[in-house]
């Protein structure tokens, strides 16, 4: 039996590395400071914003730390705590991406690193995840509908294979960690998109 600190503690390793500030320095290192993602483009300081504003290559580049801070999350997680400090670690790197302390609490909108978290605890989710969202991308180019198509896949995956006690692949064993983690995820990812909507301005 795991003790709840060495959970907590997976979750705490687990949000900073969520809130490393990939956008940040990425844009940082392109233009030596000249520009600042959250005052540019879609102001978001993701991995599709730095495409758009520094590049395509800064932007590819951005969106693989995001992603690895999940995965390195959810891996750390699991080894200081097991399958309960892995499901809290992955969760919390999201919370960390979307609300990092180096920045006042505003950050990017966790998608990346719930993938590269999924890639760490959920595993077999993750080709379903990227057909999703690249179907999703195609056929509705509406980030924020993908993204809640996504969000109901996600956990409708998760209850699915822990009813079903279905196989993981190297992630943790499917239960309730794993909907939880689903759930409070897809939640957070959901409630940044609803806060970053721009209002409409009429003339």
């Amino acid at each position: 039996m795991v003790s709840s600190n060495r959970v907590v503690a997976a979750a705490a390793v687990g949000y900073l590395c969520g809130s490393f500030p990939s956008a940040d320095v990425a844009s940082r290192v392109a233009t030596r400071g000249d520009v600042d993602l959250r005052a540019a483009g879609s102001g978001n300081p993701g991995g599709f914003n730095a495409m758009q504003v520094i590049g395509k290559k800064w932007g590819i580049a951005v969106i693989v730390a995001d992603m690895a801070k999940g995965t390195v999350a959810g891996l750390v997680g699991r080894a200081i705590a097991g399958d309960a400090g892995g499901y809290a670690a992955a969760t919390a790197s999201i919370g960390g991406h979307i609300a990092p302390p180096w920045s006042s609490f505003k950050g990017g909108k966790g998608v990346a690193t719930s993938a590269g978290a999924c890639l760490a605890v959920f595993p077999i989710f993750f080709p379903i995840d990227a057909a999703v969202a690249t179907v999703g991308a195609v056929r509705s180019r509406n980030p924020e509908l993908t993204v809640r198509i996504n969000a109901a896949v996600w956990i409708g995956s998760a209850v699915l294979w822990s009813a079903a006690k279905l196989p993981n692949a190297w992630g943790p064993k499917p239960g309730r960690g794993l909907v939880a983690f689903s759930a409070v995820s897809a939640a957070m990812i959901l409630a940044k998109f609803r806060a970053s909507r721009r209002p409409i301005v009429t003339a």
